[in-house]
């Protein structure tokens, strides 16, 4: 039997218009649109991108792509190596609010744009912390481009501050939260594996999905990072927790990731974040999330007394700065406890047992 072919630009299709010319259209679930520019040109790339991510093809020479506007410093970023290097989740991350800025500002030259401007940009979202934050980050990025490329000498944005959010981020998850988990969902159910792979290697869920025995070696488990892997050599290389071995034990070695769908295909990223939330719900717990876990593998390791050296070692950061909003309520309390024992022996001349920390590696 033939082997199908995967197509490059998968749902395009080619036909030719009343002129004869040849033309190239994009359908997806309901979504149509024209993909401009000459096939595999960066411009068709562009347009299929845009097509892909819900947007509708622009032609060259239309009014937003003008020279010196936004919409031209967006097509120029797209193409820069900041932009290229970035992983795909994390390019369709950016073009959500990029396009966003397009469609409404597009228009706009880039060397008008002062502090005012962008004042008046962020105003509609000053009643939603997070987005006008988000909003903030996607400008100051697209002007620093264009000082990089020679469009201006500054960026009206450098002054402009975030607003203060109140959020916390992701949830982490308690350790009531997980004993009520893993009393809904048993050991053999692909919940309780998920979750338990997730909290004793506090990976990510794209790389929970990828996760199988190829990555286990003698009583370890090594892999990279999805995030990082393009530029980064760094290996997560660390012991397998005695929970996680029983989960491991039940799983078939026919299994090409543990994670992998009944039909024995390998799970989405996307697919596994709608599995936990329908998992959570299911066991009561609307606040845990996938990557909560991430947090509280990182608690745990500071509760039990992990520098933050060796929490990076297990999460696989690059920088001790996200371990410290991570693991930093757990490490201000590690530290008052150490704090506590010392004024004690300081007052007293004597030593005593520092108090119990709330959780363990278990």
């Amino acid at each position: 039997m033939a082997r199908k072919i995967r197509r490059e630009f998968a749902g395009v299709t080619a036909y030719f218009d009343r002129h004869q010319k040849r033309r190239y259209r994009f359908r997806k679930k309901g979504f149509s649109t024209e993909i401009h520019g000459e096939y595999g040109s960066p411009e068709f790339r562009l347009n299929y991108e845009r097509a892909i991510n819900g947007y509708k093809s622009q032609e060259a020479g239309a009014r937003a792509t003008k020279k010196g506007t936004v919409s031209a410093l967006i097509v120029s970023y797209y193409k820069s190596p900041e932009f290229l290097s970035l992983t795909s989740s994390t390019k369709a991350t950016y073009r959500r609010e990029i396009e966003r800025l397009r469609n409404e500002h597009g228009h706009r030259l880039v060397a008008q744009m002062k502090r005012p401007h962008v004042v008046k940009l962020l105003e509609p979202l000053s009643d939603r912390p997070s987005a006008r934050n988000n909003r903030l980050r996607m400008l100051r990025m697209l002007l620093n481009h264009s000082i990089e490329i020679g469009w201006r000498l500054d960026n009206p944005t450098s002054a402009i501050k975030k607003m203060r959010t109140g959020s916390q981020g992701f949830h982490t998850w308690t350790e009531e939260e997980l004993a009520t988990f893993f009393s809904h969902h048993k050991i053999g159910s692909t919940a309780h594996t998920a979750v338990t792979l997730m909290l004793y290697t506090g990976c990510s869920r794209a790389d929970a999905v990828r996760l199988g025995w190829q990555n286990v070696k003698d009583t370890r488990v090594q892999y990279r990072r999805q995030k990082t892997e393009r530029f980064s050599e760094v290996v997560v290389d660390i012991p397998i927790h005695p929970e996680l071995q029983k989960v491991l034990d039940a799983l078939p070695k026919s299994k090409m990731t543990f994670l992998e769908t009944a039909g024995g295909r390998s799970r989405s990223a996307n697919g596994l974040g709608n599995a936990m939330r329908n998992w959570c719900n299911a066991a009561k717990l609307p606040d845990c999330t996938s990557h909560g876990l991430r947090k509280a593998c990182a608690t745990r390791l500071a509760e039990a007394g992990a520098s933050e050296r060796e929490i990076m070692a297990w999460t696989g950061h690059a920088s001790p700065q996200m371990v410290q909003i991570y693991a930093g309520k757990a490490r201000r309390g590690l530290m008052a406890d150490q704090g506590f024992a010392k004024l004690i022996q300081n007052e007293t001349g004597s030593d005593i047992d520092e108090p119990n920390t709330k959780g363990s590696t278990k």
